[in-house]
């Protein structure tokens, strides 16, 4: 898409350094003025409420607004709850243990029965070696009894203390259920053994038992971890003026959670959220200064132009300051996108865009959900931006406002719908209304502005451009009743300029708009000027001076600028009146004046020359090259494209040669460009024709043979 750079047609604004001082000072200005705001609304909020944990409140504070939201200490709360509803998990019961356990009793048994088989270890040996049983461990009590049983008593404690052993370790036996089957083993003992003996099987058996059903950090963590994943967030909800804390209440963490989710007090302290906000403003300055000096694009736009998009931007920014804060509907009403498509259809696309960006970043800044709204208002206003385009009829306003205005609603829902409100859809329904809305608004707002601010930096709208060159504009009619050869000249050199414009990337809206009103001044004096001059009009140059001729001539550019604020015409094209001819001298008169000069006596040029300036655009560039080639080509009439090529070439060198051309942003590559759009077309308007033969009359006897056809015959071929 091709931006119209309009500014580039006001020289004297941007082409100076004290011009590009002065639009330095402007946006250091618009950055310190962001900071300003930034800093305003911290300092305010900071000081409303500064309240920690723990504190007594000192008056009561409302809710502002209605708010429903995730509370974390109340989720936790709730996690922590579930949690300690987890027991401890353990493994299923493990058979090696259990196996384990019975093989080491009967390992020990059997080594208690070596001892006491021993024949020549007297008992203190004996008691001594069964002690270092490391399973058993058992007292010198115990062993003594052992030691005392006769055999077959031994035999029956082994056979009973196996039998229970293998019972009990075949259940599942946890840690907390250790001593619980301990308490089982008296009940497990057959009635027939005696009593002495019932003792001695407890207190072995007892030894051997163990848990066989471990803890498990690993699951129990799993299922802790399972159970706070099961909660499902909790939820708080105020409505507006619900009283949040009472004076004299201390504020908890729970209060404390509720200030901040309502934006009254916040986490960090003056200082990092004074930091912030200007690292915030630097990075976005930087960032929109890089485009701006990027391709000389700081010096194309006008003072006025940096001025307007710098009030713009600043009251954008105040505004939303201001109207956002502590609302619900309101961050999605505001019309942010107007912003963009204002500055979009008044300097080109990018500007629009470059500040819908930094609007978009530093409205949010510091708010509850700042992310979410800035991804609201960058999408929607560029959005907005993209569809306007070159902006050229309402209806792309309307349809840019609106499709903004619709992209706008998943971004709401989404950001909505991820902090769990879910059921209130008639929450969701209203904002995404608002968002709608704010399309709407943001159309009207745009359109307002464009046609109230484009006449004060003096540019022209697409729409406006429009309305300008249809054949019934007022003063286009003017010049058609008054002047109908200068209109048609007009409009040969609108088609040779517009193809030229498209061909070096140049507006080509600006340009036809700009060489139908070119020449306008020539209407109010339409006899002086030879394309108006038809039949056997007599020259009204013949009995005037070359200087009275000259200034009649070059009065149309002055008289030009006249009609053009009469009939109250965008600014824009007074530049092309004035430039069209540059500082060029009418050379036919002034070569007059000094042929017809008495020896000795000098003539003064400047009577015989334009008031300018040169042309300072590609635009106005382009106008005067077209101007002079096609009137060179309408006296010439070049009968073939070599003709056509060496009087484009003429009139160019002309132009090079005399400095016309040297605050023109164009290119050699842009010139080459040029004479061939303009060859394009003039080869297509003087191309060779056929010459018909004139048809000689025929015979009246082989007319009235040929009475069947006389239409045929008598029409030309």
């Amino acid at each position: 898409m091709i931006e119209t750079d309009q500014s580039a047609l006001h020289p004297a604004e941007t082409d100076t350094i004290p011009a590009r001082r002065r639009k330095g000072i402007i946006f250091v200005a618009a950055a310190l003025i962001s900071f300003s705001i930034l800093v305003f609304q911290v300092s305010i909020r900071q000081t409303s409420y500064t309240l920690r944990e723990g504190d007594l409140a000192t008056q009561d504070i409302l809710a502002p607004r209605k708010i429903t939201y995730e509370s974390k200490i109340l989720t936790e709360q709730a996690q922590a709850d579930a949690e300690r509803m987890v027991g401890k998990v353990y493994l299923p019961a493990d058979p090696t243990i259990s196996r384990n356990q019975v093989q080491f009793m009967r390992y020990s048994f059997q080594f208690i029965s070596a001892v006491r088989a021993d024949k020549y270890a007297n008992e203190s040996q004996k008691i001594d070696d069964i002690r270092k049983l490391a399973y058993a461990q058992l007292e010198e009590t115990v062993i003594k009894e052992l030691l005392e049983l006769s055999e077959d008593d031994w035999n029956s404690v082994q056979t009973e203390s196996q039998r229970i052993l293998e019972q009990i370790m075949q259940n599942s036996i946890r840690e907390d259920q250790l001593q619980s089957e301990i308490m089982n083993i008296p009940t497990m003992i057959n009635y027939y053994i005696r009593s002495d003996l019932s003792l001695l099987i407890d207190n072995l058996t007892r030894r051997f038992i163990t848990p066989n059903s471990l803890y498990s950090e690993e699951l129990t963590e799993k299922s802790k971890a399972e159970a706070r994943a099961a909660v499902q967030p909790r939820e708080r909800t105020y409505v507006t003026n619900q009283t949040i804390v009472s004076r004299g209440q201390i504020i908890t963490d729970l209060i404390y959670e509720a200030l901040e989710k309502l934006g009254l007090v916040h986490t960090k302290n003056t200082s990092e959220r004074l930091i912030s906000a200007g690292l915030m403003v630097l990075g976005l300055s930087l960032f929109a200064l890089t485009y701006f000096v990027s391709e000389s694009r700081w010096n194309r736009i006008g003072l006025q132009e940096s001025i307007l998009i710098a009030s713009i931007y600043i009251v954008f920014l105040i505004s939303a300051r201001l109207l956002i804060p502590n609302r619900t509907i309101v961050p999605f009403l505001f019309p942010m996108t107007a912003a963009g498509m204002t500055i979009a259809c008044l300097s080109g696309s990018m500007y629009g865009i470059i500040i819908s960006l930094v609007l978009g970043m530093l409205v949010p800044f510091d708010f509850t959900n700042a992310f979410g709204y800035a991804m609201y208002y960058i999408i929607s206003s560029l959005t907005g931006i993209i569809v306007l385009g070159k902006g050229r009829k309402i209806a792309d306003l309307v349809i840019g406002g609106a499709v903004s205005g619709l992209v706008g609603i998943p971004i709401i829902l989404f950001f909505q719908l991820t902090k769990g409100n879910y059921a209130d859809a008639t929450g969701l329904i209203t904002l995404s209304a608002s968002s709608l809305l704010s399309g709407i608004l943001s159309t009207g707002i745009a359109l307002i502005l464009q046609y109230s601010l484009a006449g004060i930096i003096g540019v022209a709208t697409p729409m406006q451009l429009l309305e300008i060159i249809r054949p019934d504009s007022p003063l286009l009619q003017f010049i058609l009743t008054n002047a109908p050869g200068t209109y048609q000249h007009s409009l040969q050199v609108a088609n040779l300029a517009e193809q030229a414009s498209k061909a070096v990337g140049a507006d080509s809206l600006l340009i036809r708009a700009g060489t139908m009103y070119h020449d306008a001044g020539k209407a109010l004096n339409p006899e002086f000027f030879i394309e108006n001059q038809v039949g056997d009009t007599i020259n009204t140059h013949e009995d005037l001076s070359p200087v009275e001729s000259a200034q009649l001539i070059i009065r149309h550019v002055p008289d030009g600028v006249k009609l053009i604020r009469q009939y109250r015409l965008p600014a824009i094209l007074e530049s092309f009146v004035l430039e069209h001819h540059g500082t060029n001298v009418t050379r036919y008169q002034y070569n007059q004046a000094l042929n017809q000069a008495p020896e000795g006596v000098e003539v003064d040029i400047r009577d015989f020359t334009y008031p300018g300036p040169s042309p300072r655009s590609k635009e106005t560039a382009i106008l005067m090259l077209a101007d002079t080639t096609e009137a060179r080509a309408r006296a010439e009439k070049p009968k073939n494209i070599d003709e056509i090529n060496a009087m484009i070439k003429s009139v160019f060198d002309y132009y090079t040669t005399n400095g016309q051309l040297d605050h023109a942003p164009l290119t050699l590559s842009d010139i080459t460009k040029i004479r061939e759009a303009f060859a394009a077309v003039l080869i297509n308007i003087y191309h060779p024709r056929v010459k018909y033969p004139e048809i000689k009359r025929q015979r009246a006897s082989h007319n009235r043979a040929k009475t069947a056809e006389p239409a045929e015959a008598d029409a030309p071929k």
